[in-house]
């Protein structure tokens, strides 16, 4: 899938793959594991092969700063609905995973996103007669035919699923009508439904399919913004997410997992449900999950920040978000200062500029030399989390090449127009990450994500 164009081929195929397949219940199975696709990678419609691995860096980290202001935005309690049908934004997302909806199965490649909690799909426009105020987005690659279905079915706007929405109302049937909106301004509006997901399972070792039936989801006949993938898989907290659904309906537990490879490993990375999320290597260190501004967001504490062996920000506690969908870390400026300041002492290449002044603390690297004394000047920098948790994180968690011979510090400081700590994804890279809900904790441990993922 390394462009758009040969999207619904390929869709074709994987439908036709799945009719083929055997389906079963996912709680026989005690858990399930699918692709979780980076955006950038040559499996992903959205790869450009016209950019440079450093070019893919560099934009990379100005969406984390769109991101970033995104979820300061829904903490602040921005992103109110009659603010943001007007802006016409770009939803920011870096990993995808695909899910198969509907009896036969359709194939739909959504955004996955641990910054929110509705599942939702574009719908076909006039295959679900409740219309909204919102004019019909553009033609997306897939849509859903709910008519087509036979095991599609809609949600009674007096559920506790449609009150979970907030701003949802009911229509002349009383269907859940929803608006559901995001930090950045963008919105999607449709119909609470119910129906039969189907995921391709490999984490059993052998491809089979993964069926759950009754997941509610937003049926969306209009979006504010551009979404270009097929939909938005939910991977928060809150009641409607898939986490908290399948946790409910399939007996799996309100628990996953991921394993990021780095970004210049041409792999795709794992999503864990159920057992398979459990985080069981060497190591594994646990934190607990806190009340954060967003009950969506999975919140933890920060206790401090160690270069080597030394701390350099002690006992500051301040609040961060683990995210998948933010590329850099964002710390807050009692903490990055004292950092740079050790990492700038004890790191001895020679100090360039940032390419596009975006990131400080930025090395010349080009001789070879200096790119294999990268590896032994740059120290581990290891943070401390709430519950004794601490999570070394390597040159290539802190540091990225954002152009040939330039290496920048990927952590940058939270601001006024952004003050939320965020734990962004390049930090997480080769570290297995879970979270269980039912647990209240976020697990992580260093691992060899590509070989896990293979």
């Amino acid at each position: 899938m390394a462009t758009a164009a040969i999207m619904p081929s390929v869709l074709v195929l994987l439908g036709v793959l799945l009719v083929a397949g055997r389906l079963c219940e996912c709680a026989a199975s005690g858990g399930f594991s699918v692709e979780f696709i980076h955006r950038d990678s040559p499996w992903s419609p959205f790869h450009d092969p016209a950019l440079t691995a450093h070019g893919r860096v560099l934009a990379a980290a100005r969406r984390s700063m769109a991101r970033a202001i995104a979820l300061a935005g829904s903490a602040s309690g921005g992103g109110a609905a009659d603010d943001v049908v007007s802006k016409v934004v770009s939803r920011s997302f870096e990993y995808l995973m695909a899910v198969n909806i509907g009896s036969p199965p359709r194939s739909m490649l959504a955004i996955a996103d641990t910054g929110s909690d509705l599942v939702w799909v574009k719908c076909k426009k006039g295959s679900n007669d409740t219309s909204t105020a919102e004019p019909a987005a553009p033609t997306p690659v897939a849509q859903f035919d709910t008519s087509r279905s036979s095991t599609y079915g809609r949600v009674n706007c007096q559920t506790n699923a449609c009150e979970a929405l907030g701003r949802a109302s009911c229509d002349d049937e009383s269907n859940c009508l929803y608006l559901y909106a995001y930090g950045d301004g963008s919105n999607t509006t449709g119909v609470l439904s119910t129906e039969t997901f189907t995921f391709d399972d490999g984490g059993a070792g052998r491809p089979r399919q993964v069926r759950v039936d009754g997941v509610k989801f937003g049926c969306s006949t209009a979006t504010a913004g551009s979404f270009p993938a097929d939909g938005l898989v939910g991977l928060g907290s809150g009641a409607v997410s898939l986490v908290t659904q399948l946790g409910d309906a399939a007996s799996l537990g309100r628990r996953f997992s991921y394993c990021l490879v780095p970004h210049s490993v041409n792999s795709s990375s794992a999503l864990n449900f159920g057992a398979l999320a459990n985080v069981s290597e060497p190591g594994a260190a646990s934190t607990p999950l806190v009340a954060g501004d967003v009950d969506t967001y999975y919140t933890v504490v920060l206790d401090s920040v160690k270069v080597g062996k030394k701390t350099v920000a002690p006992a500051a506690s301040s609040r961060i978000i683990v995210d998948s969908g933010t590329t850099l870390t964002f710390l807050d400026a009692s903490l990055m200062g004292p950092l740079v300041d050790e990492l700038s002492r004890r790191i001895t290449l020679p100090p360039v500029q940032s390419p596009d002044g975006l990131l400080q603390l930025c090395y010349d690297v080009s001789d070879g030399r200096e790119v294999a004394a990268a590896g032994e000047s740059i120290p581990d920098v290891t943070l401390q989390f709430g519950g004794g948790a601490a999570v070394a994180l390597k040159a290539e968690n802190t540091f990225v090449m954002v152009q040939e011979g330039t290496l920048c510090l990927a952590i940058v400081a939270t601001t006024e127009q952004q003050p939320v700590s965020i734990l962004g994804n390049l930090a997480q890279q080769n570290i297995h990450v879970g979270y269980d809900l039912d647990a209240g904790t976020v697990t992580f441990a260093a691992a060899d994500c590509a070989r896990s993922s293979s």
